[in-house]
């Protein structure tokens, strides 16, 4: 199976949207994202539509308002490896807008909208970092919208930094079969950076009767698709890699399961 070009998506230009991926381009049902690269005083703006949205600043400040509500100027950090981001919620119906006051890269992650939740600013200590994983497999995770916070419909949205060397999604796991609670069914995307950004990193595709069974390099600004199977990361020496995640499906439950021949990494 050639899947290459399907599930390792380049960025298409190098300022304005750089990535749109829609379920109809990734060819499954629910998860979106977009990436827009703009300088001091460029803007960006779109609509919800039948979907939610959560906007992260990825790095950068901007001016954001939500059916022309102004919440403020929002932003920290310049770089995605410094610290935990400034993020928004738009839901289902409403309009938004970024004005950036420096320069800006803004992650606009999408899946179906519903219920009554309202646009908020999710500040960068709504939830501490997790480390996760021992020795080669410790990687920091920074939750923006986990499934325990209650505060959309499908959308489940995840930072990690994983150190230069280390393994991360690891061991492999996959969440594709609607099965709970021993697993939930979540499509997802990786969107990559790497610090220095000339490094890389690999990442592999796969399913269990391999009929899915592609390794990936993965280089800075790059974005995987994760339609199912498993999809351990593992980056390079010398450089640190950082993935923003939004996975989504038909219900909001992030419930795993391991390949079974390599939990006794666990142990």
């Amino acid at each position: 199976m050639s899947s290459h070009l399907k599930l390792r998506q380049r960025p298409t230009a190098k300022t304005g949207q750089v990535h749109n991926i829609t379920p109809a381009s990734a060819g499954w049902r629910h998860v979106g994202f977009a990436l827009h690269k703009l300088a001091l005083g460029e803007a960006a703006d779109g609509d919800a539509g039948i979907n939610e949205l959560c906007l992260v600043l990825v790095s950068g400040k901007a001016k954001i308002s939500v059916d022309g509500v102004e919440l403020g100027e929002i932003g920290e950090r310049m770089s995605p490896f410094e610290g935990a981001p400034w993020a928004v919620y738009v839901p289902m119906g409403s309009e938004w807008e970024a004005e950036a006051t420096t320069a800006l890269e803004l992650a606009v992650c999408a899946a179906p909208g519903g219920g009554s939740h309202t646009a908020q600013v999710i500040p960068p200590d709504r939830h501490k970092q997790i480390t996760r994983g021992k020795g080669a497999n410790v990687r920091h995770v920074h939750n923006i919208m986990p499934e325990d916070d209650g505060a959309a419909n499908a959308l489940l949205v995840v930072e990690v930094i994983t150190p230069q060397g280390n393994t991360s999604s690891y061991p492999p796991h996959k969440h594709d079969q609607d099965n709970l609670p021993h697993e939930s069914e979540l499509e997802e995307t990786y969107y990559h950076r790497l610090n220095p950004p000339q490094g890389f990193a690999m990442q592999r595709v796969y399913t269990d009767d391999r009929s899915l069974d592609e390794a990936l390099v993965i280089e800075d600004g790059d974005v995987t698709l994760v339609p199912k199977g498993y999809h351990p990361v593992a980056t390079v020496a010398g450089y640190d890699l950082y993935y923003l995640n939004v996975m989504a499906g038909p219900k909001r439950v992030w419930k795993f399961h391991n390949a079974a021949e390599h939990e006794w990494l666990l142990k």
